[in-house]
């Protein structure tokens, strides 16, 4: 039986970061958590980009734009969309994961998903470095892992 998986060594990867400043006082904290999470991983700090969008809903436009530039190892997707009392919430989440989702089978690279879908502020700040961690560390450990196993011979052919 041959098993191929990925490891949390960044040494050798080069990661983009997608933030959207929309409740910033959420993003911000998953920022810190994703970058803190892809140095302590051997990311190197000139090897990390950070790009600021609007919301949630531009994310995609930026991420595919990156991801189309092959200079990335992989990306993370970062944000916090709260429900309303509308359907604006649906639509944004759903957009936004779709374009994200359609960005890294496109161009084969692996992008952390760190946006948010929450109902409420509460759940929005612990989600981000509170009670229940921070979904920014979460997603660049993803991102490490996945773009270790994409590395893999087997995995190039």
């Amino acid at each position: 039986m041959r098993i191929i998986e990925g490891n949390l060594n960044g040494l050798s990867l080069k990661v983009a970061i997608v933030a959207s400043r929309f409740n910033h006082f959420i993003t911000d904290q998953l920022v810190k958590g994703s970058i803190d999470t892809l140095k302590r991983h051997g990311v190197l700090d000139d090897a990390i980009t950070l790009v600021w969008v609007p919301g949630a809903f531009e994310i995609p436009l930026a991420v595919h734009a990156l991801a189309s530039q092959k200079k990335y190892t992989g990306l993370v997707a970062l944000g916090a969309v709260i429900r309303g009392g509308t359907p604006h919430f649906e639509y944004v989440c759903s957009q936004a994961i779709q374009g994200i989702s359609k960005a890294s089978l496109a161009y084969k690279i692996p992008i952390g998903m760190g946006i948010l879908t929450t109902n409420t502020v509460e759940e929005a700040i612990e989600r981000s470095g509170t009670k229940l961690g921070n979904k920014g560390e979460e997603a660049a450990k993803t991102v490490i892992e996945m773009a270790t196993l994409l590395q893999h011979p087997l995995l190039n052919d």
